[in-house]
């Protein structure tokens, strides 16, 4: 398994929360997402190594922004 934090930026609410989960959780690979809303931190746990790109690119779909 393998833990990244990512730093995303423009969520305020619940909604934002679920909004980056499920993007970032269709990536393949992906076994959970943690969310902290205050702070924007998104720890991304996967079976193997994860491309950044797919990361910022599932954060982009969700109308977000990795930092």
């Amino acid at each position: 398994m393998t833990e990244t934090s990512y730093t995303v930026t423009g969520m305020t609410c619940e909604h934002c929360v679920k909004a980056v989960t499920e993007e970032v959780s269709a990536i393949d690979g992906v076994e959970s997402v943690a969310v902290d809303l205050p702070t924007g931190a998104v720890t991304v746990v996967s079976s193997g190594q994860l491309s950044d790109e797919a990361v910022r690119a599932a954060v982009d779909e969700a109308g977000y922004q990795v930092a």
